[in-house]
């Protein structure tokens, strides 16, 4: 499955709306980690809560982005189709929050690992769900 992966990232066909997507994970990823440390230590808010805050505020950001850049081709105009993307966008990644602070709490209470570590490992894990979900049906 990685093979197949990494093979789809370098020659296959949705190559360019895979790498593009996929750096827009990583910066939405960094930012997020960011907002997570910031709303935990400075806010002083419990980890899981301000872990689905970030979340869904990198949400709002990544759809713009996505929408503007990734997809361009298949771009959502207008408000009314821009809304509609935006709620499909959050239903996708709103099904993997569940997914990332699962495995976020795993990883704190069970493996002791710190929570900005481990918000990381649930972004990867979550990421290759939200892909193919995007992809398939927000900007189908």
């Amino acid at each position: 499955m990685l093979r197949r992966l990494l093979r789809a990232v370098l020659v296959g066909p949705e190559a360019p709306q895979l790498r593009r997507f996929f750096l827009v994970g990583a910066l939405a990823a960094g930012f997020q980690t960011a907002l997570l440390g910031t709303l935990v230590e400075w806010g002083r808010i419990q980890y899981l809560l301000a872990a689905v805050v970030s979340i869904e505020i990198t949400i709002i950001l990544q759809y713009g982005v996505n929408n503007h850049w990734t997809f361009h081709a298949s771009r959502h105009h207008g408000w009314r189709e821009y809304a509609r993307g935006l709620l499909r966008t959050n239903v996708v990644r709103g099904t993997a929050i569940p997914i990332q602070v699962g495995v976020l709490y795993a990883l704190v209470s069970t493996a002791a690992i710190p929570y900005l570590i481990a918000n990381g490992v649930g972004i990867v894990v979550s990421g290759i769900y939200r892909y193919v979900l995007d992809s398939r049906w927000t900007w189908q």
